[in-house]
């Protein structure tokens, strides 16, 4: 079980408390990402009950957040990383992965992966580069009921 971080800057707070996520928030932002458009709300849910998340809030109020899915020793998959429109070049971003990257069940993990269509620039500065060796890696996707055409 992942020790809970909870880490501050100013009025925001970073923090792995499931406790403190605010799941209609959370739902409410990842309807409006483009990875996660037609996502069921229950889908989501039971997603993040099943990872570790990092919510970020001003005071009492979910702003953002990001989901890692892990074992703690080896593997772990960044994703349904947001901050909210109207926090948005604060640093806020940076702040979040940068935590996350240095969480101490994290810290050492030996491969990170994560799939993005517009924020290579953001993710390069921690490291993270194009799989060096796409033909090995394979993958399952499949649509939700709603997309599918």
């Amino acid at each position: 079980m992942p020790q809970i971080l909870e880490v501050q800057r100013e009025n925001f707070t970073i923090s792995t408390d499931p406790a403190r996520l605010d799941m209609d928030a959370i739902v409410e932002m990842l309807a409006r990402a483009y990875w996660a458009i037609g996502r069921p709300p229950e889908k989501t849910e039971r997603a993040f009950r099943n990872s570790l998340v990092f919510g970020v809030y001003d005071g009492d109020r979910q702003i953002g957040m990001a989901r890692v899915i892990t074992d703690a020793s080896i593997f772990a998959y960044l994703c349904d990383v947001f901050i909210q429109e109207d926090y948005r070049s604060k640093g806020l971003g940076k702040w979040l992965i940068r935590t996350i990257m240095e969480h101490p069940d994290l810290a050492d993990i030996r491969r990170w992966l994560l799939v993005t269509s517009d924020a290579h620039g953001l993710y390069r500065q921690f490291g993270f580069t194009q799989i060096e060796d796409p033909e090995h890696w394979m993958q399952i996707f499949r649509r939700f009921p709603q997309e599918a055409s």
